[in-house]
């Protein structure tokens, strides 16, 4: 093979592995991990693109599809900001939930609205990140959603003055694996649309 055909070869080999690396995702979805006790299990993919979840009241389980629509808002989206949002689970009803459905939890640890997760805790408990103003969608209450600066400097939810965290456990929309279980140093709980934490 003459050089040329060789670099010509080699450039081909690169131009496919850029353009295979273009269409990969470059979402920063943790997995399970971290030493928690109680329901859940199993790795989550807990991003925010946005969807809301359903309206509609009551905690009803069963088996059927978890109820989306896509929030109005198409400019917030763009922007990369965080929907916060009302969806049901079977145990719990109506609980805040992120914008792919999965529910959104406090942790005692935290000091009013400055987080105390981070390293490992942060992955088994990944923070709910804004680009933008965090927006309500379906029964959230506007007036309740805040922002913190984290360590690192980005920037987390908050909900009545609780940082909002996703749980690696929550392997679908409509889960609360991670409700009242202690991990890290404290307990967590799901947040009801008023800002209190959900029974079990």
């Amino acid at each position: 093979m003459s050089r040329s055909t060789y670099a010509f070869a080699l450039l081909a080999i690169a131009a496919a592995l850029v353009i295979a690396g273009c269409g990969s995702s470059s979402d920063s979805t943790s997995s399970g991990g971290g030493a928690y006790s109680g329901k859940g299990g199993g790795a989550a993919s807990n991003g925010n693109e946005s969807t809301s979840a359903s309206s509609e009241e009551g905690g009803s389980g069963g088996g059927g599809a978890y109820p989306y629509s896509a929030p109005a808002n198409g400019e917030a989206e763009a922007s990369g900001a965080a929907f916060v949002s009302l969806g049901s689970t079977p145990d719990l009803g109506m609980v805040l939930v992120d914008s792919k459905g999965f529910t959104l939890y406090d942790f005692h640890k935290d000091k009013g609205t400055t987080s105390a997760c981070y390293g490992a805790c942060a992955q088994g408990w990944p923070p709910l990140l804004t680009e933008g103003e965090p927006q309500p969608s379906n029964g959230a209450n506007a007036s309740l959603l805040g922002t913190t600066e984290r360590k690192d400097g980005t920037t987390q939810v908050t909900y009545k003055g609780h940082p909002l965290y996703t749980f690696a456990g929550d392997q679908k929309p409509g889960e609360a694996n991670g409700n009242d279980i202690s991990a890290f140093g404290a307990q967590w709980y799901a947040l009801k649309g008023n800002g209190e934490e959900a029974g079990d």
